[in-house]
């Protein structure tokens, strides 16, 4: 019997990010915003609004890239301040994204380099190819 693979068993793979001291949510997503990984703590109904948001996010960001920047669809990293902390968001690999929640009082450059770190390490398994045969 094929058994689908859950969410839950990739967790492993934010658990550094999430060691970050001032790290409060991990989560890893498809472009089409669906949840691949979350960090320990993170509701599962959290988790999945996270990434919803920032896929509508990668969309918005991508959109602005063809129109003032050099037209390509690529979006490598996004942060965004809001009142109490902040969102970091890199690319993972082929169709998915590494974004990490803040509190206010981190040092943004080490969470970009953990990013990194984790991306470099983990990228081969953070791959969501895009779907084929979808109905439009």
């Amino acid at each position: 019997m094929h058994q689908m693979k859950s969410p839950v068993s990739r967790d492993w793979m934010v658990a550094d990010v999430a060691s970050v001291s001032g790290v409060r949510h991990v989560v890893v997503l498809s472009t089409d915003g669906l949840l691949m990984a979350r960090s320990e703590g993170t509701g599962r109904d959290s988790a999945d609004r996270l990434a919803a948001a920032c896929s509508g996010l990668q969309s918005l960001a991508k959109g602005l890239g063809r129109e003032f920047g050099t037209g390509s669809k690529a979006v490598i990293q996004q942060m965004v301040e809001f009142d109490g902390g902040f969102l970091f968001m890199v690319a993972a690999g082929q169709g998915s994204y590494l974004a990490v929640v803040t509190d206010v009082a981190v040092d943004p450059q080490l969470i970009a380099q953990q990013m990194r770190i984790q991306v470099n390490r983990i990228g081969s398994h953070l791959s969501s190819p895009p779907r084929q045969g979808a109905v439009s």
